[in-house]
């Protein structure tokens, strides 16, 4: 135990836009933001994360998510 108190809110960049997280993983952030049962696209970094993968994927403070959601038209 480093004795340094755990942070209550990380800074992240979703979909260009700062937002103060819970620090947790990217599947926490989908559902926060009542997507969860959306079919969407996720990248961290700008490395794709499978929907599989999200639930493992912690975040850290200063990553840039997006989340995007497939769109239909032409």
């Amino acid at each position: 135990m480093s004795g340094r108190p755990q942070r209550e809110t990380i800074e992240i960049v979703v979909n260009g836009r700062p937002l103060q997280a819970p620090p947790g993983t990217l599947q926490a952030l989908v559902d926060s933001q009542s997507l969860s049962a959306v079919k969407v696209a996720t990248a961290v970094n700008g490395h794709f994360v499978a929907a599989s993968r999200r639930a493992t994927t912690l975040l850290q403070p200063g990553d840039r998510v997006e989340i995007v959601s497939p769109r239909q038209g032409g």
